[in-house]
């Protein structure tokens, strides 16, 4: 893998200076959600910092490396919604341009947009980071998030915190009238049915 310097210097010059500021914030977030449960702290950080390093590519460019360079490994529906090229791409841009090869960043990377049925620890720590990370997201939500996880001790914390994001997110896509992929549905319906009448109305 390349240094931590030469992936934050190919972030900076490929990404936009808020897009940046976000990859930082996530990178932090994860770091100190991964101290939280117990995680691979390099592997968190690592995975928050690049988990968007395909975010400002064209959607022509990232349609076009998805169906030449990766080809497999992603669903036809994935690619009705132009937000979930990143996640697919990222990957691609992870192992070639950063020489990344370890399957549980790699993972966390390609499950960060859409979430998965199956996702691990670190998978739901870059999803949350994503979502409450402090540089560029709103305070707001991000200190709602955080009270879930102070208040519920443990990886019940963190799915209950996972499905408060996984409503909002389906809300924001509804609002968008954008294509809402079946694995999000899928996951939304998995933490619900394991943690979903734990979790306050607001």
């Amino acid at each position: 893998m390349k240094n931590t310097d030469y992936i934050i210097n190919w972030l900076e010059k490929n990404l936009s200076a808020k897009r940046y500021s976000h990859s930082l914030g996530v990178a932090k977030t994860s770091l100190e959600l991964a101290k939280m449960y117990n995680q691979d702290e390099n592997k968190a950080y690592i995975a928050g910092l690049i988990h968007d390093c395909a975010k400002n590519f064209d959607d022509n460019e990232l349609l076009k490396i998805i169906k030449t360079k990766i080809q497999s490994g992603y669903l036809e529906c994935e690619l009705k919604n132009p937000k979930v090229y990143h996640a697919i791409a990222g990957v691609y841009i992870a192992k070639n341009e950063f020489e990344i090869d370890d399957d549980e960043i790699l993972n966390a990377i390609r499950n960060h947009t859409t979430g998965s049925p199956d996702m691990t620890t670190l998978d739901k720590i870059i999803f949350l980071a994503d979502k409450i990370e402090p540089n560029t997201r709103d305070e707001k939500y991000s200190k709602k998030i955080r009270k879930l996880l102070e208040k519920n001790k443990g990886i019940i914390g963190l799915d209950l915190a996972l499905l408060k994001c996984s409503c909002e997110t389906i809300k924001s896509l509804i609002k968008r009238k954008l294509f809402i992929c079946p694995a999000t549905i899928d996951v939304y319906n998995a933490l619900q049915e394991s943690v979903g009448e734990l979790l306050d109305e607001d």
